[in-house]
C-alpha cells in the first residue's frame, strides 16, 4: 500500500491527498496517510528513509519521493 507521510497543517500535503481522492483513490483502502509532524514515529521514518524532514513524502515499495507535484504525477502514472 502506498504510504503518504503528511502534516495536517501542510498545504502541499492536502494537495496530494485531494488529488489522490479525485483520482478515485480511497484513504486507508488504496493509500495510507501517516502523520509526520515533529516528534512522531512518522517523522522518524521520513528522516530515516528520505534523509530530510520534509513532507509530503511517499513510499511505494522501493519508490520514494518528496514534492507534491512529483507524487501526484507518480500516482497518475501508476494507479
Amino acid at each position: 500500500m502506498i504510504q503518504l507521510y503528511i502534516r495536517e497543517d501542510c498545504p502541499f500535503c492536502k494537495k496530494v491527498d485531494k488529488a489522490a481522492q479525485e483520482m478515485g483513490l480511497r484513504p486507508d483502502k488504496d493509500y495510507q496517510l501517516i502523520n509526520a509532524a515533529p516528534l512522531t514515529p512518522g517523522r522518524d521514518v521520513v528522516l530515516k528513509v528520505g534523509g530530510k524532514a520534509m513532507v509530503p513524502f511517499m513510499i511505494d515499495g522501493d519508490t520514494t519521493m518528496y514534492e507534491s507535484d512529483d507524487i501526484i504525477a507518480y500516482l497518475k502514472s501508476t494507479v
